[in-house]
């Protein structure tokens, strides 16, 4: 699977549970869309991903990467009634890094 440098990294930094490394993943002006709520900056961004570490464990495996839809389709594991389920994430891009995600 073909998937954006920075799409791998943040896959490897939310398997390792590393919630700053996740953040810097995205632009100062990103947003995350996540369960509702928004999450923007980066500090927003690395609160959010911490509690949910803290909260679920949850580590992601790709499954499917569309290019032209800047969607990937993954599993997610952890610690959460259901799991593992599957988790469409929807990507913006800007200068290399994420500029809006929604978790759906």
């Amino acid at each position: 699977m073909n998937l954006p440098k920075v799409v791998q990294e943040l896959i490897k930094t939310q398997n390792a549970f590393d919630s700053n490394a996740y953040a810097q993943c995205f632009t100062e002006t990103a947003v995350v869309f996540d369960e509702g709520k928004t999450h923007t900056g980066r500090k927003e961004i690395e609160q959010w991903i911490d509690k949910a570490n803290t909260d679920y464990r949850a580590t992601m495996k790709p499954l499917e990467y569309s290019e032209t839809e800047q969607t990937l389709t993954t599993e997610v594991s952890g610690n959460f009634p259901g799991s593992p389920i599957m988790m469409k994430y929807h990507y913006e891009f800007e200068d290399g890094l994420i500029q809006s995600l929604k978790i759906v």
